[in-house]
């Protein structure tokens, strides 16, 4: 140790305050079970900010969002709002995702492109998500206060697709290919950035399918859990890139964290949680794009080439 509570990471190569990584897995961990997001999309770009390298990073951050995502689905569980068929469904799409999703991760580290593309990807994907979220939210809150009913868009086309199927939690009667198709896009983001893919699950369950906002979260989380724990033993078996001391601070962290969130999604509306998540995913966009065009501390950096 070389200070206080200093523990060095030896996949990172880097040392690191205990404290610090236990409370962002904390901070994680309550997004996860305020929102139903996994919260990769926040956990892996923090772990960037603290020096942690990307590819150490993405298959690290993922081992937490399992152990928040599972604190997370046990409490839906007990109030009956997850939807284990769509779950399971979308977790079908996620698994061959993830699967394609590794082999590009480590066509990528073979190119040496694989930060950067990571990175990029969340600028992209977390400046869309927030944007679109945002404005949705503030446009409910306007409605509510007008007290006009939410319509919501009942996508036609994806009433006319084969292959239907009844989901009674959901109280939908859909064609199974929307599910499998946002879940194995879902499964592709989860290997190549890290995240559960709470972030882009979400909206697509209650905007795209339909789904009441009330089994969305746990369906959610359901899904989550599995795909990330597959990503993250693909990770640990192709690029050893996983770090288990910084994987058990932030877990230990999001555990807690996510009773905690839980219990506060009861408290607080709908909206008010979409416009506070909009606005945290923007936050986090806007931190990453600054970090890529500024100019680092360090110009040059020296590393060692891996596999000769």
């Amino acid at each position: 140790m070389t200070a206080p509570m200093q523990f060095y990471l030896p996949i990172a190569e880097v040392s690191v305050n205990a404290f610090l990584l236990f409370g962002l897995g904390g901070i994680v961990g309550v997004l996860s079970g305020l929102f139903g997001v996994g919260g990769g999309f926040l956990i892996t770009p923090l772990l960037f900010f603290i020096g942690i390298p990307p590819t150490v990073a993405v298959a690290t951050g993922a081992n937490q969002v399992v152990a928040s995502s599972i604190s997370g689905v046990l409490v839906h569980l007990k109030r009956k709002t997850v939807d284990i068929r769509m779950g399971t469904v979308l977790m079908l799409g996620g698994l061959a995702g993830s699967t394609a999703g590794i082999w590009l991760f480590n066509l990528l580290s073979r190119l040496g492109q694989i930060d950067l593309t990571v990175q990029l990807s969340y600028v992209v994907f977390l400046g869309i998500v927030g944007t679109m979220m945002l404005q949705e939210s503030l446009r409910s809150m306007s409605r509510a206060r007008r007290a006009q009913p939410v319509k919501r868009s009942q996508h036609m086309w994806v009433h006319r697709l084969p292959l239907k199927v009844k989901f009674r939690t959901s109280g939908l009667y859909i064609s199974i290919i929307p599910p499998l198709l946002v879940g194995f896009f879902v499964g592709i983001l989860a290997a190549v950035m890290g995240v559960g893919g709470g972030f882009i699950m979400v909206p697509a369950m209650i905007y795209l399918l339909n789904m009441p906002t009330k089994v969305v979260i746990g369906t959610s989380l359901y899904q989550i859990i599995f795909v990330t724990a597959f990503t993250t033993f693909m990770h640990a078996l192709t690029n050893q890139s996983v770090d288990l001391m910084l994987a058990l601070m932030l877990i230990l962290g999001g555990v807690i964290g996510a009773q905690i969130g839980a219990q506060l999604a009861m408290r607080l509306k709908a909206e008010q949680l979409r416009v506070l998540l909009a606005l945290l995913v923007l936050s986090v966009c806007l931190k990453l794009s600054w970090d890529l065009v500024a100019t680092p501390d360090e110009l040059f950096s020296i590393a060692a080439r891996s596999g000769g």
